[in-house]
């Protein structure tokens, strides 16, 4: 396909060319009736009914909720790896002491973990990175193959209620002393990691499918309220490291937040088919899926086609996200100021969660939101996997930051605290604008009525990059 052909528009895209605002509708109409394969692709088609006459999305109510969804799928995550003084101190050989400040932990007493047996708490992220991600990819592989079969309310629900049953009991374990069970704990927050994670990509991979039979904009308020996820996460972890002099009460305060939250997904997605806009898009879907056979209503969607018309957006995504994962959080948290013997709040207490997670996740959100107004390179431009590949300088240059402890790679050429900043800005900002262009055409390039499956497909890459890069980023960590 060449970077000039056009991208027409589907039923479930809000792209319109204004040279198509002035054809007809019937002769189209019937042409894609007999043509299924008929998608956003380059083709003679013109702007479909449900595009054309569909209602308002009233204050933007919509929009929010799928925002407010795109936070919640990514929350829980979040608000694991950004309590790193929390687990810390849980994994501490004192957790008697309370204080606020890092305690050293001593994991090397866990048999279980025998790999990485000689390897202190500095790779904790790592340890959670592959927990997460490796749960993910199955639980991905079992939504597509239930797409047609379970219901989307079934997998939304389900997947919310297990995440807060996880998260109520690892809010109850906060004011538990482990200090006598210090390797059962640890396996069981690996354990409630993988869980989480599991039940959190069937969560986010089934919206991102409905967001998919809806125009492009929803999809990008799902994806925008992902970052948004670990901005909130990350300011909250700052207020908690602020005002709590207690490390368990700080911690307390950060899970019932999420808590409270995962609650509100869960209400929020049940007024959701209460609005007009919701159910248009959500009948002119059903409409589609019952047009064909009905031993097709409940097979696997094929996958042969969906790959064909998105395996380069496919492996974009999957590349964009393998290379973040490798050195965020894993390397990035590692990254010490220069000047932390001076003993300033902002060297010791504050450099780490700002520098590392607080600037990543807002640079990530902007990234995001910009794909709302910017969607340059276009599906069919070469550009965009070239833009993906060079993102892979990111890589050596946080490696060659100020992380610390250093073991075999004693070479810092970036020392000053200027460039961690820097390179996490440009790390989350490329994420979030090169990661959401992909995921958001996959649905649109596709036939109407394989949409959702592809939204669950560009997900199963997003989560293979997340598992592929979390392994490279334990090798990178333990190369430094």
């Amino acid at each position: 396909m060449e970077d000039s052909e056009p991208v027409q528009p589907s039923l479930n895209s809000s792209y319109i060319p204004a040279a198509l605002g002035h054809q007809q509708l019937s002769e189209d109409e019937e042409s894609e009736e007999q043509n299924p394969s008929a998608s956003l692709l380059p083709k003679q088609s013109s702007v479909p009914l449900a595009v054309r006459y569909s209602p308002e999305d009233s204050y933007f109510v919509v929009y929010i909720i799928f925002f407010l969804m795109g936070i919640g799928s990514l929350l829980p995550w979040n608000f694991f790896i950004t309590a790193k003084h929390y687990w810390l101190y849980k994994l501490s050989n004192d957790t008697h002491h309370s204080g606020s400040e890092e305690q050293r932990s001593d994991l090397s007493v866990i048999e279980v973990f025998h790999f990485f047996c000689n390897y202190p708490q500095d790779y904790f992220e790592s340890y959670l990175a592959i927990a997460s991600t490796v749960p993910s990819v199955l639980s991905l592989i079992l939504n597509y193959v239930l797409v047609n079969r379970v219901s989307s309310n079934v997998r939304i629900l389900s997947s919310l209620f297990v995440i807060l049953l996880v998260f109520v009991v690892t809010t109850v374990m906060v004011k538990v002393d482990v200090s006598d069970c210090r390797t059962e704990f640890f396996i069981g927050t690996l354990v409630s990691v993988a869980v989480v994670s599991a039940a959190s990509n069937v969560f986010s991979g089934s919206m991102f499918g409905i967001s998919g039979h809806f125009p492009m904009r929803i999809s990008q308020a799902l994806i925008s309220g992902q970052a948004m996820g670990g901005t909130l996460s990350a300011l909250a972890s700052i207020v908690d490291l602020s005002v709590a002099k207690d490390v368990t009460d700080s911690a307390l305060a950060y899970f019932l937040t999420a808590d409270v939250f995962i609650l509100l997904c869960i209400i929020t997605y049940l007024l959701l088919p209460k609005f007009a806009y919701t159910r248009h898009y959500m009948m002119a879907a059903t409409h589609l899926g019952s047009g064909g056979t009905s031993e097709g209503a409940v097979s696997v969607p094929p996958l042969r086609p969906i790959l064909r018309k998105t395996w380069v957006l496919g492996l974009s995504v999957f590349y964009v996200f393998c290379v973040s994962i490798m050195v965020f959080p894993a390397v990035s948290s590692g990254i010490q100021s220069a000047n932390k013997d001076s003993g300033s709040p902002w060297t010791t207490t504050y450099f780490v969660p700002i520098t590392s997670f607080l600037l990543y996740n807002i640079s990530d959100f902007c990234g995001r939101q910009c794909t709302a107004w910017l969607q340059v390179p276009g599906p069919t431009s070469r550009v965009l996997p070239a833009l993906v590949l060079c993102r892979s300088v990111m890589v050596p240059l946080l490696m060659f930051c100020n992380y610390q402890p250093r073991d075999h790679l004693n070479t810092v050429l970036f020392g000053h605290d200027v460039f961690p900043v820097v390179f996490n800005c440009l790390l989350g900002l490329t994420n979030g604008y090169l990661g959401t262009l992909p995921m958001i055409y996959g649905p649109k390039v596709v036939p109407r009525e394989l949409a959702e499956a592809t939204g669950v497909v560009m997900s199963f890459f997003l989560t293979l990059g997340l598992a592929v890069g979390s392994a490279f980023s334990v090798l990178i960590v333990h190369c430094i």
